[in-house]
């Protein structure tokens, strides 16, 4: 006996579902529903094992169905015969979608599972590299995706991140720059973007309401014809918002049409006392946007302590990635240190395998009149800096065939 939950909130089907559901023999109708929180307030009892919903019910989402399989619960949805509506109950996990035009095969749908088991993991997994590697035809055409990621104390990611996005738009390549940044985002500030609502937040939602396809570039600034930028998080406790996954997805529909380029976070440490529940990792987003990227610039500071951390971020990296195509950069190179650069690359040999180490110049007022006029580095005017990244920018353009 198949015991079934139902909310349409007074669809026109839900009388006929109701007596198709009552007449079937393996079928017992426990709860007709008000909405989505009494839904999941009655799957948690752990009586029921389907679940019948509209597939236009507002607030239904890839949350709300994940949420019901860790109660042992599987969706079927009831959509009008159009495929716009089934798309998006694929989009958002549920597998079992029934045509209004045809209520009478909900039963059937109920009882006979139309595919593999729904207990497994959230609709939303990231991206591997394997998969990366051999998309399923057809495959669409992509472009790079880079995360710029450093240790603790590592000054410049997100000088670097924008400097590198607007190099790459300078190129005239389409460029996303994203804010994945989960301690608080500072993109917008040094770009002077004024955003009332976070871009990366938007873009979270449209993937947990599965209409990420549709509605992505309403989620994105424009700073010129090649440069667009997601933001990041408004405040660092919003981090919770962004559930476990959608880095990814939104990265595999940004590398559709434009250059990627992440600008992260810097640990990858697990946090002991996560929530129990669909409460995200707060690290799990820099460990997301690490494992989607065809390519990693780890980001250190050029004395001793910086150059400790990046060591130990070399072996962090390796340990977390199976095969990381991972480029460092130095930053804040200066002669007063007294180091020249085969020094430093000494010193750093031997902590694993990369391709490269990178030099960028102590050139701070080259930063200063970019972040006072909010402006990235680019539009400032050529630098010793602008030209450092130009030549990384070179750099990764002969290595790209070679390194991946």
């Amino acid at each position: 006996m198949i015991v079934t939950l139902l909310v349409s909130t007074g669809a026109a089907w839900e009388s006929r579902a109701l007596t198709t559901l009552n007449e079937h023999p393996g079928v017992v109708v426990l709860k007709r529903c008000v909405d989505l929180d009494d839904l999941l307030a009655a799957a948690s009892a752990g009586q029921a094992q389907v679940a019948v919903v509209g597939a236009e019910l507002p607030g239904l989402d890839a949350a709300v169905v994940d949420q019901l399989r860790q109660y042992g619960v599987r969706a079927v949805a009831v959509a009008a015969d159009d495929d716009v509506a089934r798309a998006r109950a694929h989009r958002i996990g549920i597998d079992a979608v029934v045509a209004v035009d045809r209520i009478e095969e909900l039963a059937t749908s109920v009882v006979h599972e139309p595919g593999p088991a729904l207990t497994g993991p959230p609709t939303m997994p990231p991206v591997t590299a394997d998969q990366r590697a051999t998309p399923a035809p057809p495959a669409p055409r992509t472009g790079r995706v880079i995360a710029v990621w450093g240790p603790g104390g590592a000054p410049g990611r997100t000088t670097l991140a924008t400097a590198l996005a607007a190099e790459l738009a300078r190129r005239r390549l389409t460029t996303l720059l994203v804010d994945a940044d989960p301690y608080g985002g500072a993109v917008a500030q040094q770009l002077g973007v004024l955003d009332e609502v976070s871009g990366l937040l938007s873009a979270a939602r449209l993937v947990a309401a599965g209409s990420i396809d549709e509605r992505f570039p309403t989620v994105q600034r424009q700073l010129s014809d090649h440069l667009r930028v997601i933001t990041g998080l408004p405040r660092p406790d919003r981090w919770v918002e962004v559930r476990p996954g959608a880095l990814g997805v939104i990265v595999e529909q940004a590398r559709r049409e434009a250059q990627v380029v992440l600008d992260t976070g810097f640990s990858l440490e697990q946090d002991p006392v996560t929530d129990i529940g669909t409460r995200p990792e707060r690290n799990g987003l820099t460990v997301e946007a690490l494992e989607a990227a065809d390519e990693v610039l780890l980001v250190g500071s050029a004395d001793p302590v910086g150059l400790a951390r990046l060591a130990r971020a070399v072996a962090e990296a390796h340990e977390l990635l199976p095969a990381p195509v991972l480029r460092l950069v130095v930053n804040r190179m200066r002669p007063t240190l007294g180091w020249r650069e085969s020094d430093v690359e000494s010193m750093l040999a031997g902590f694993g395998p990369t391709v490269g180490v990178h030099f960028l110049p102590d050139d701070q007022p080259a930063v200063d009149r970019a972040l006072v006029a909010g402006r990235t580095l680019v539009e400032s005017g050529e630098s010793p800096l602008t030209r450092a990244v130009a030549g990384l920018v070179d750099a990764m353009a002969g290595a790209r065939t070679a390194t991946r």
